[in-house]
């Protein structure tokens, strides 16, 4: 979990302040300042790490999980943090987020066990899948977010962020999936 009163420190007081002063003035659900302060500084903190903007429903337990995976070496059939697959890192995810076991291991396998669903009903926590090069099956997989971004374990940049509408991922895209019966466990910050 994220430490707040550890960022207040690395980033200031002034910098805390400035932010609270700004989640004030935000139009928001909360009834209480001091909730307003902490969700407003969460949002911002995740926006920043994650480099997108990232939605007023903050599922912490995924986005904390994100944070500390982020740089992570791409490593074929790798599981740890001294590097990691695409497959192996949403697998990780699901089972610490949603508490859930995909059921396979590879990309491939798992996209064949997945209710497919159309691009246009993505949702956080659904699976995006890809045909990278001229390969007839899956080869790639990555966990969607929002606003057509996903989290994944890249071969060039390990765990990173991208977006849908590269040219690249546009490309190879192959579909999408979820889960049948996803009872999301994580921590969803609704405050």
């Amino acid at each position: 979990m994220i430490n707040f009163a550890a960022m207040i420190k690395k980033f200031g007081i002034l910098s805390f302040l400035l932010f609270a002063s700004l989640g004030l003035r935000a139009q928001t659900a909360f009834n209480d300042p001091e909730e307003n302060i902490i969700h407003f500084y969460q949002q911002n903190y995740y926006s920043q790490e994650c480099g997108f903007t990232v939605p007023d429903q903050i599922n912490t337990t995924l986005y904390d999980t994100i944070v500390n995976w982020l740089g992570t070496p791409y490593r074929f059939a790798g599981n740890s943090g001294r590097g990691i697959d695409c497959s192996g890192f949403v697998t990780v995810l699901y089972n610490r987020v949603y508490g859930k076991n995909l059921g396979a291991r590879n990309s491939a396998e798992i996209y064949n066990l997945m209710e497919k669903i159309d691009k246009d009903d993505l949702q956080e926590g659904d699976l995006v899948f890809f045909r990278i090069g001229r390969r007839r099956s899956v080869s790639h997989i990555g966990l969607y977010l929002g606003n057509d971004k996903f989290v994944h374990s890249s071969t060039s940049r390990g765990v990173i962020i991208s977006d849908l509408n590269e040219p690249y991922y546009k490309r190879y895209f192959a579909g999408a999936g979820r889960q049948r019966s996803l009872d999301v466990i994580g921590s969803t910050d609704t405050q």
